[in-house]
């Protein structure tokens, strides 16, 4: 998930001060030097240079997180924004009008691949009120039958939150134990609970992070792994060697280590794609090795405007095909 706030003080982002030499090397041999000098270097040293083409994945496709487009407009009227800037789907929150969104994607034929549940945040399942952890699986239920609605094939969930007031072994025990309550809906609906990786204190490795999944025993269950999330504690193609199959489905979002050591942690994802310290080369290499075929969704800062949206969609491609 993105965090939910900026530094003023990063807002007018340059390439100079964020973007990393060795990511510059990486990309300018990997993804073709011509494209990443129009796209992410400087428009003007490369307008006359032959473009070399990009690599074409057709195992990850281009989505968008709802909750990361702005602007003003109807569903229906986003849907129609997003189609043609170039998104192939979108991740919508639970609890929307289902209606809605359903005729916004049969209107633009973008697909849903993913719900986002809205609930879990103020209603974790780590919480230790009965009632609070209810209410959390009530949201996770909702989220799966509105998945299932809309031919989705996965819920976005956070499992529980670690914090002074909810120790480490309480939130592994209790959220397990509560997502197992509702296992049987989620196999019912043949819709997946994935698991997403967020700065909430918990499953802090990919080790940890496999065995939790392994444990419930269960197909319904698997991981929806977010790119920029990792990188304040681990190196992402680490992870998704790790938890390779698990792996349903994407989160693309940047983040930027200098900028989190020099602004503070959440500064870090004030960082423009292709400027940050992902290393997506290795990220796309590495999900090519796990065989990973699914969606990656963007959650990622920029989107306030069809003009922002536009970018975000090339320079996804510049990612995807890297």
């Amino acid at each position: 998930m993105i965090v939910a706030y900026r530094l003023e003080q990063s807002a007018h982002i340059t390439l100079s001060d964020t973007m990393n030499p060795w990511n510059r090397r990486e990309f300018l041999s990997l993804a073709g030097t011509a494209v990443l000098a129009q796209s992410v270097i400087t428009q003007s040293r490369a307008e006359d240079a032959p473009a070399a083409p990009l690599k074409v994945r057709k195992n990850v496709r281009k989505g968008i997180m709802w909750g990361t487009v702005g602007g003003d407009g109807t569903v229906a009227e986003k849907f129609q924004t997003l189609k043609e800037v170039g998104f192939a789907g979108v991740e919508p929150n639970s609890h929307m009008n289902q209606d809605e969104v359903l005729k916004a994607r049969d209107a633009t034929g973008l697909e849903l691949p993913s719900v986002c549940c809205s609930t879990h945040w103020a209603k974790p399942l780590s919480h230790p009120s009965e009632k609070v952890r209810e209410e959390g699986r009530e949201g996770l239920k909702q989220a799966l039958r509105d998945a299932k609605r809309y031919g989705s094939r996965s819920v976005l969930f956070v499992a529980g939150v670690v914090n002074e007031s909810i120790s480490y072994d309480d939130c592994y025990h209790r959220t397990q134990a509560e997502i197992r309550k509702v296992l049987p809906l989620a196999e019912e609906l043949g819709v997946k609970i994935a698991l997403e990786n967020v700065w909430n204190n918990f499953l802090l490795s990919p080790m940890e992070a496999a065995r939790y999944v392994d444990e419930f025993q269960s197909p319904a269950v698997g991981w929806h792994f977010d790119v920029g999330n990792v990188i304040n504690y681990g190196w992402p193609e680490q992870w998704i060697r790790i938890l390779g199959k698990r792996i349903v489905t994407l989160h693309i979002k940047e983040f930027s280590r200098e900028k989190a050591e020099k602004y503070g942690k959440g500064a870090g994802f004030n960082a423009e794609f292709l400027t940050g310290s992902n290393r997506w080369p290795k990220v796309m290499a590495a999900l090519d090795e796990v065989g990973f075929d699914g969606w990656g969704i963007a959650e990622q800062g920029g989107g306030e405007s069809a003009k922002g949206l536009k970018k975000l969609s090339d320079e996804m491609n510049i990612i995807f095909g890297s």
